[in-house]
């Protein structure tokens, strides 16, 4: 259902770039207690159930107290996303009211990464990005992966505009430039050499 609402949200020509959530920390912070919770109280259940008392059905409605908010939890958290595609950055939150924060990549000024030393042992990190925009900046608090996360979003903003080549209304003498930035992206790794020669015959295909 999450990848659909994703999936209907995205332009035409645009592509997801990469995903991610907060990191599983995040998550097993929130449920900690309630697992404990849970299994104190499955373990009164048993202990009720073999002594026979009457505490013990109550016990049983009980547990669905701390099952339910570990449900919850668990929803929250698989349900806000990050997302890099060739056009924007997209942050998705809400199970059932969706809340969504974009930021296109032609208006993202800077990127800050910022890592603890227990963040950089298991791989958790904040990444905060500054935009030109009105609605201001994007903090994305203790996602997985950071730096991977960070280079693809800066990947995707160098790269943006050679993704869907349209040089309708251009000379024949724009496609050398064009190609030769191409080659520019090629050498730096930020094009693979399929995606350059797939846009190169494209170009060359138009004059």
């Amino acid at each position: 259902m999450a990848k659909n609402y994703l999936q209907g949200m995205l332009g035409q020509n645009e592509r997801i770039v990469l995903e991610t959530r907060q990191h599983w920390f995040v998550l097993f912070s929130n449920i900690l207690l309630e697992i404990i919770l849970t299994v104190l109280l499955v373990a009164g259940v048993i202990a009720a159930t073999a002594t026979f008392s009457p505490i013990a059905a109550v016990g049983f409605v009980l547990v669905l107290i701390p099952l339910g908010g570990m449900l919850r939890d668990v929803l929250v958290w698989y349900n806000r996303e990050y997302i890099v595609t060739n056009r924007r950055v997209i942050q998705i939150s809400g199970v059932l009211d969706k809340n969504v924060v974009d930021s296109s990549l032609e208006k993202v000024n800077d990127v800050k990464m910022s890592q603890s030393f227990f963040g950089r042992v298991f791989d958790y990190g904040d990444i905060e990005i500054l935009t030109a925009s009105e609605a201001g900046d994007n903090l994305f608090k203790r996602i997985g992966d950071p730096i991977k996360f960070k280079t693809a979003m800066l990947n995707a903003k160098e790269k943006l505009g050679f993704d869907d080549v349209r040089v309708q209304g251009k000379s024949t003498e724009d496609v050398p430039s064009l190609i030769a930035k191409l080659d520019e992206l090629r050498k730096k790794g930020i094009l693979s050499e399929e995606e350059f020669q797939k846009k190169k015959a494209e170009l060359l295909a138009k004059m």
